[in-house]
């Protein structure tokens, strides 16, 4: 986003929370929480336009001040406002009031699959770290080793390291790195292997079906080594750092930058026990 843009957007959101004599918010640490009635619905709008910490305090504060509103939260992260209200305020005028804010509201009802791909992009990172530690582990303690001898231990213990690797406990030993190692690449490399099978079928070469086919012959070679015996070496943990790097890289690249704090939206006192308890972070 442009600089005057930038301005102009937060410059809308301050000049109308003065407008309406809204109360200077402030982010707080901590997951907001607010009452909301038991007859209150929830609309999740898919926006444009949030850059900033910033900007999310002040939409929560002007869309919380709406008649008919209960609890607002906004996500730039992952480009939602989720709004908890009155059944007679309708998603219309919602809408009308975002946009009338500088915001660009996405046409239909797809915010709710858009935050869900959001949280499993994120789950398939937090699995392809995992596992690649869970990989790289081993081979730290067993393999690297026996593979450069003078960087790690004496040569007494490399010996011993590599008469495990040799003996039938060495089976059990790479199908668990096999198996660790299989599944970060499907799980978090899920969608770009379906990319590349379309790609495929389709007469394409990607970026992505590189990949993805580079990952499969370093595994199909890596089965071969620990399981035929020929010779070669076992490079389950190229895989697992290539499922890793990919997977964070692509995250970051196609994700916003992260606010910086959490806000949390004080429970009225005006709220009773009836009330459901809403969480309003906005999917984080």
């Amino acid at each position: 986003m442009r600089d005057d843009e930038y301005r102009g957007l937060r410059g809308t959101l301050e000049a109308a929370v003065q407008r309406r004599d809204i109360g200077e918010p402030e982010p707080r640490a901590g997951p907001r929480v607010a009452r909301v009635p038991e007859s209150h619905v929830n609309d999740t709008f898919e926006v444009s336009g949030l850059e900033t910490k910033r900007e999310e305090t002040l939409l929560e504060a002007l869309l919380a001040d709406h008649d008919g509103v209960s609890a607002a939260s906004a996500t730039q992260r992952n480009g939602t406002v989720g709004v908890h209200h009155d059944p007679s305020v309708s998603r219309t005028d919602l809408r009308a009031s975002l946009e009338s804010y500088g915001l660009v509201v996405a046409p239909g009802d797809d915010a709710f699959a858009s935050r869900r791909a959001s949280q499993f992009a994120s789950a398939r990172v937090a699995v392809a770290v995992l596992f690649g530690l869970m990989v790289a582990t081993p081979y730290i303690g067993v393999l690297y080793p026996t593979r450069v001898e003078w960087l790690f231990y004496d040569p007494v213990t490399v010996e011993y390291l590599r008469s495990i690797l040799e003996s039938r406990v060495a089976t059990h030993f790479f199908v668990n790195l096999a198996a660790l190692s299989g599944v970060a690449f499907l799980v978090a490399c899920g969608p770009a292997i379906r990319r590349a099978v379309s790609a495929a079928t389709d007469g394409r070469v990607t970026r992505e079906s590189a990949f993805v086919a580079g990952v499969c012959v370093v595994f199909g070679y890596s089965t071969l080594a620990a399981f035929t015996g020929f010779g070669g070496n076992v490079h389950y943990d190229l895989v697992a750092y290539a499922v890793a790097g990919v997977t964070v890289w692509n995250h970051v690249a196609t994700d916003e930058v992260p606010a910086d704090q959490p806000t949390t939206e004080p429970v009225g006192a005006e709220a009773t026990d009836d009330d459901r308890v809403a969480l309003t972070d906005g999917g984080r």
